[in-house]
């Protein structure tokens, strides 16, 4: 049966700065590093600012039914930042806040790499990196042909970017005018390797997915502002394409002395350093 169901956004808190609810989507994943002293930190505190604006501006869902028919599909190909999502997933009320401690933990919902089956608000298992794209496709294209209203917004990494299934499906996206199709690159210059352009050089960026026939923005991914302004164009542009918006964001942003690290992939923290980082990130807040 073909549906067109109205779209909905969140309402509850909806005067609380955007800006708050990033610093407390860094807060809840600095809490659940400290569980286990350790993981991809860094990235969750670059891609905060990314979150909020996802869940507390852009997408269409409930809380109380993470499987509503109506709601936007927010994919995190990228299984390893799966702290991250779970902090916008407690920031959001789709997850109880008194779960963080549990992370990584034995029958946990909250495992260290994202899986669908476990948690409330996961759309995928982001197993292999690469597919998160070409699933995201996969669903849009089943969206349209049930003629839902509903967007699928997709975060993938640079590191991503040297997986040819992830220009598989960019090439696919654009051929079938996937216009419901939303990609969030998160451009933070490292991966297990080491600096993405000394694994494998992708600039220049933009024009590659343009060639693929998408419309295309690149913004300072800590920029909230500048956030709103490109996720507004991406969800109202008129053409029949799918829509990127490059993300150039900061490893540890909100505290410097991870920050500075050199090799902040997946950061192993002092037990002081918890508390330290949080009393800086609390400091520094806008609230």
């Amino acid at each position: 049966m073909a549906i067109d169901v109205p779209t909905e956004r969140p309402r509850a808190g909806s005067n609380v700065p955007l800006g708050e609810r990033a610093y407390r989507i860094r807060r809840h994943a600095l809490r659940m590093g400290e569980v286990q002293g350790q993981g991809y930190i860094a990235q969750a505190l670059g891609i905060a600012d990314v979150l909020a604006v996802s869940y507390f501006h852009a997408l269409s869902y409930r809380p109380e039914d993470p499987e509503w028919e109506g709601r936007d599909r927010f994919l995190l190909s990228i299984g390893h930042y799966a702290i991250a999502l779970y902090a916008a997933l407690i920031e959001a009320g789709i997850l109880p806040e008194d779960e963080l401690t549990s992370y990584g933990g034995d029958d946990s919902r909250l495992p260290m790499s994202g899986m669908a089956a476990y948690t409330p608000g996961m759309e995928i298992t982001g197993g292999s990196l690469g597919h998160g794209l070409g699933i995201a496709v996969g669903m849009a294209l089943g969206l349209k042909r049930k003629r839902s209203r509903s967007f699928v917004y997709n975060l993938f990494s640079d590191g991503e970017l040297d997986e040819g299934s992830t220009w598989e499906a960019a090439m696919s996206a654009g051929s079938f005018k996937l216009d419901n199709l939303i990609g969030l690159v998160d451009v933070n210059g490292m991966q297990a390797d080491g600096a993405s352009q000394g694994v494998l050089n992708f600039e220049p960026l933009a024009p590659k997915f343009e060639a693929f026939n998408w419309f295309v923005q690149r913004v300072d991914g800590n920029d909230i502002d500048a956030l709103v302004r490109a996720f507004d164009a991406a969800r109202h542009h008129p053409s029949t394409q799918p829509r990127v918006i490059i993300c150039d964001t900061r490893m540890a942003k909100g505290v410097p002395f991870l920050e500075a690290r050199e090799r902040n992939h997946f950061l192993r923290v002092e037990p002081d350093e918890w508390q330290r980082a949080l009393a800086i990130l609390d400091e520094g807040s806008v609230r």
